[in-house]
């Protein structure tokens, strides 16, 4: 039986991105969405709010990307797969983390800091092509991922220096 690990992300990020670099010069990209849930409680009638906060990491040049136009506040839409890590910590306790390994990432909302509204341009990124994600339409409502997708194209290869081969327009 075939199984599926996907996850999908609109929410904002709660800090702003760090990036480093392993020594053979792999980008990677740390965030950290929230996300916000919203329901009437049945026996008080009160709003409920609850906030869950999803670790993100994105690779090469995307990591790249991620690091240089994601800013704290900023809303975002995420697409990857969850992946559990385990490690010791300091007194030799054993420390578990899930994260959303992400392969791709759409900036949404406006410019803002930017230089310019957002013209309803596509924004979206992704980790197989060029660095930029021409298949993908930009969602139509702010609030839910793209519906209907058109197929995706054949990703390019990648260059012998590890990363994307880059055009010289900005990627947006």
């Amino acid at each position: 039986m075939a199984s599926i690990n996907k996850v999908i992300l609109i929410g904002n990020l709660g800090r702003d991105p760090e990036v480093r670099y392993t020594p053979n010069g792999n980008a990677i990209c740390n965030i950290s969405v929230a996300t916000t849930r919203n329901w009437k409680d049945k026996t008080s009638g009160d709003k409920v709010e609850e906030t869950e906060w999803h670790r993100v990491v994105f690779y090469d040049r995307l990591a790249e990307i991620a690091g240089e136009y994601l800013k704290k506040g900023r809303p975002v839409y995420v697409e990857g797969r969850l992946k559990t890590r385990k490690w010791q910590d300091k007194d030799g306790k054993d420390v578990y983390t899930t994260e959303v390994i992400a392969d791709q990432m759409q900036l949404l909302g406006g410019r803002e800091g930017m230089g310019g509204g957002d013209a309803g341009g596509d924004s979206g990124y992704d980790q197989g092509g060029g660095g930029r994600s021409e298949s993908r339409a930009a969602p139509a409502a702010r609030s839910a991922p793209p519906a209907n997708r058109p197929a995706p194209t054949k990703p390019t290869p990648k260059s012998s220096t590890g990363f994307d081969d880059m055009d010289d327009d900005i990627p947006f």
